[in-house]
């Protein structure tokens, strides 16, 4: 497993803006808050995985800031030899993730995009909570994603990841 500096130094070398590493610091900080009350509750968590993976999940924004920067993210971390389970985290970090059904709308890979384990879970709520480096409520965040018209199944997807980890 990689250390914190070395994921920083891969958000580095491969191109990544100051701005997009501020958020990403915030995003893993907030990250191991939630999963450490979520080990105080008996929960299995692997901080190294959230922490990691939520240094990553935006790596693929060095190239693009649509919504394949996670796909791009994954291919990047390939090729700098990171383990599965943190490309899993980079892969499924969107929103509160995208159906198979909604990736080929989207012209996304066919695939699955909706986090599965705790620590994928913990990451994309994290990064729901971050704007920029703001850290930000549920409801604003709902707020937003109302405000650019984003459709209610994927706000429910929001609510119910908020609910399943028991931030509401």
């Amino acid at each position: 497993m990689l250390f914190r500096e070395d994921a920083l130094d891969i958000l580095k070398v491969s191109g990544c803006s100051d701005k997009v590493i501020a958020h990403c610091i915030t995003v893993a900080e907030l990250a191991l808050e939630i999963a450490v009350k979520q080990i105080n509750k008996g929960k299995d968590v692997d901080l190294e995985i959230v922490e990691i993976g939520a240094l990553l999940h935006d790596l693929g924004r060095a190239r693009s800031h649509g919504i394949d920067h996670a796909i791009i993210g994954v291919e990047m971390a390939k090729e700098n030899n990171i383990e599965p389970s943190v490309l899993e985290v980079i892969k499924r970090h969107i929103g509160a993730g995208i159906t198979r059904e909604e990736a080929k709308i989207m012209g996304l890979p066919d695939d699955d995009y909706i986090p599965v384990t705790l620590e994928q879970k913990i990451v994309a709520h994290a990064d729901n909570l971050v704007m920029g480096t703001e850290r930000i409520s549920l409801d604003r965040r709902i707020r937003k994603m109302q405000e650019k018209q984003i459709d209610k199944k994927s706000i429910e997807r929001v609510k119910a990841l908020a609910e399943e980890i028991g931030l509401c």
